[in-house]
């Protein structure tokens, strides 16, 4: 997952809306979002080379995505998949018992993984949305109070100009009671450049920088995948849609998925 757009308590029917792209190589082998026959509370797309997902939600109430952050000096080949650990939030393994705990787990395991942002928390009908975003490199974290946010591969607060444009984008269209998919999935179908004089520098080619400056990505062998939509209704109905791209760019399918969470 490269870019999450993240809207919370911004819009009357829709507590929190979650607007994502999933950048990769084409060659990687991808499940298609699902209910896991393993984990059957999980919903999530699956990387059948690690095992783990990029953005999933459970019926419990749980919701996570990674993006990672690109910092090629900083890459090591030894670390574990960063996939995991979404996986980990979803299914309520013995560490993840709460957001702290999960919190407080990130922290002691932080070395153990490649450069990430990782989105967590809950939708808890009581006290409504509990996000936070986690920065292994900087060991820190940020709640996600009322607001728009954009989150790509670098800090949350970095302005790049891809998240910019998107944050922008969704918030206008917050200004409709319902925001609509189509809307969501144009949001995230932009393939706009940055200008070269605001590209920023993470330490790959300037060619390779450009090319990524987009929301999103048109490749032979690397670009955008999928682009999954979230939106939690008020009564705490979940929507989850799913649309998937060729290395031309080109709508393949998409799914959706209906369903009521359940809590602890």
């Amino acid at each position: 997952m490269c870019i999450l757009f993240i809207a919370v308590n911004k819009n009357p029917q829709y507590p929190l809306i979650i607007a994502a792209n999933r950048d990769e190589f084409f060659a990687r082998p991808t499940a298609s979002s699902g209910f896991w026959p393993e984990f059957s509370d999980v919903l999530a797309g699956k990387d059948l080379e690690a095992g783990g997902t990029w953005m999933g939600v459970s019926t419990t109430g749980r919701i996570a995505a990674l993006t990672n952050i690109r910092d090629p000096q900083r890459i090591a080949p030894d670390r574990q998949s960063r996939g995991k650990l979404v996986l980990d939030y979803l299914k309520q393994t013995s560490h993840a018992d709460s957001s702290s705990g999960y919190l407080h787990w990130l922290k002691q395991q932080r070395a153990n993984f490649n450069g990430y942002n990782l989105l967590f928390g809950q939708y808890v009908p009581q006290t409504g949305v509990q996000l936070q975003v986690y920065n292994n490199h900087q060991n820190s974290h940020m709640r996600l109070e009322t607001g728009v946010y954009g989150l790509s591969n670098a800090d949350i607060n970095s302005p790049w100009p891809k998240t910019s444009r998107g944050v922008q984008a969704l918030s206008q269209s917050l200004n409709d009671t319902e925001p609509g998919d189509e809307k969501l999935f144009a949001l995230l179908k932009d393939p706009q450049q940055a200008d070269d004089a605001d590209l920023p520098e993470t330490g790959v080619p300037r060619e390779w920088e450009k090319r990524l400056s987009s929301i999103f990505i048109r490749g032979e062998d690397y670009g955008t995948r999928s682009s999954t939509l979230l939106l939690m209704d008020k009564n705490g109905q979940l929507h989850w849609s799913e649309r998937t791209f060729d290395n031309r760019g080109e709508a393949q399918k998409t799914i959706s998925f209906s369903s009521r969470f359940g809590y602890n």
